[in-house]
């Protein structure tokens, strides 16, 4: 479902800012995301297996479309900006440290709220949750509103791409490809990490309770190393520092096979620097795509529908990843318990366990260097 709405909805999204100049009647429309989280969280008492199954799966297709109504056009913004290479790097930066801080906020309220696992807790978590969101949306569409001074008041261009010929545009763009089939497996080595940690800490360490640790170690140092990074990216490019995040991503998932050698103290260390490499990661690949942009259309008529690729590429990593680890499990032999049994792994299951969790990352990261080291617009638009 991604893949098709998010670049539709980028073609949209440049048709509108041509006609009214601007992209944020899509985003008023992706606040109504909060009455989807709520309504998915509110299932009537009266329902229960496959009835229940299905009302939470159309608030789900409900939400999904309603949070691509907003992502695509408030991630097309910085290529709408006048703006110089570092600055668009810069409007990324604040926007990765806020992200990071909701996700760790979310991480941490939503178990905290529904820790007694009635259905009544569960509403209230979603509606706190939409409450959150939907003022960090307004705010988020004010400010992008402010920033009209530095936004052309004017599309020159007179061409806007439908859906098909949108898609078609960006992928023909060399650049552009190179960073996405990058972005792709890069997001799939994060997401895969990420449906790894709670095995990681259970199988290899023999204590759950280590699963908020490993997450917090990892989330929790983005918000400091984006300003890094941003000091980084000043001094060698995004190009130099995002191969960095990737090399340093490869070393410390190999470094991890062998964590409990090193111990409980280095093994966090680890996980820490790994999340460090994430913050690298996606502050560099999303600051590039307006870079990307603007150099094939300076008019930025096209500017959404490589947004709306790139949005489904990042969907589309963040499901496969967790697959892969599965499919890794599953080959090991990995036998499913349900919650409270304590089933004991085979060998071959905790080799594979380990090697989905450490090796493969490791190997599709190479792959996603393979790839950006093919995108060469970073020499030329830096200066």
């Amino acid at each position: 479902l991604d893949v098709i709405v998010h670049p539709w909805f980028g073609a949209v999204s440049d048709r509108q800012r041509r006609r009214y100049g601007h992209r944020r009647h899509m985003m008023w429309i992706g606040l109504f995301l909060t009455v989807a989280l709520v309504g998915m969280f509110s299932v009537p008492a009266s329902l229960s297996g496959l009835g229940a199954a299905v009302w939470v799966g159309v608030f789900y297709i409900f939400g999904n479309l309603l949070f691509a109504s907003f992502q695509v056009p408030y991630l097309t913004t910085p290529s709408d900006l006048n703006v110089s290479y570092y600055q668009r790097t810069r409007v990324m930066t604040y926007r990765m440290v806020v992200l990071t801080v909701g996700l760790l906020g979310a991480g941490v309220a939503a178990p905290a709220l529904v820790r007694s696992g009635e259905r009544g807790d569960y509403t209230t978590m979603a509606m706190l949750l939409s409450i959150v969101m939907l003022i960090s949306g307004v705010v988020a569409i004010i400010g992008i509103k402010r920033l009209g001074a530095w936004m052309p008041e004017t599309v020159e261009g007179t061409y806007h791409p439908g859906f098909k010929e949108g898609v078609s545009v960006a992928l023909r763009d060399r650049q552009f490809r190179m960073l996405v089939l990058s972005y792709l497996f890069t997001g799939t080595v994060t997401h895969l990490f990420m449906a790894g940690v709670p095995y990681y800490a259970r199988y290899v360490f023999d204590n759950v309770g280590l699963t908020a640790a490993f997450m917090g170690a990892f989330l929790a140092p983005a918000i400091l190393a984006s300003p890094v990074w941003l000091r980084v990216s000043k001094r060698i490019g995004k190009q130099r520092g995002l191969l960095i995040s990737q090399s340093m991503f490869i070393a410390g998932s190999l470094l991890l096979a062998v964590g409990p050698m090193l111990g409980l103290a280095l093994t966090i260390l680890i996980v820490a620097t790994l999340g460090v490499a994430f913050a690298g990661l996606q502050l560099f690949a999303f600051s590039m795509v307006p870079d990307v942009v603007r150099s094939a259309s300076a008019d930025g008529s096209k500017a959404a529908s490589y947004t709306g690729v790139w949005t489904a590429t990042e969907a589309t990593g963040t499901a496969i990843g967790p697959y892969v680890y599965s499919a890794v499990l599953a080959i090991g032999g990995f036998a499913a318990s349900a919650a409270g049994q304590d089933v004991v792994q085979s060998g071959s299951a905790m080799t594979a366990l380990v090697i989905g969790f450490t090796v493969v990352p490791a190997v599709l990261m190479v792959i996603a260097m393979t790839f950006q080291r093919r995108y060469t617009l970073d020499a030329t638009v830096r200066h």
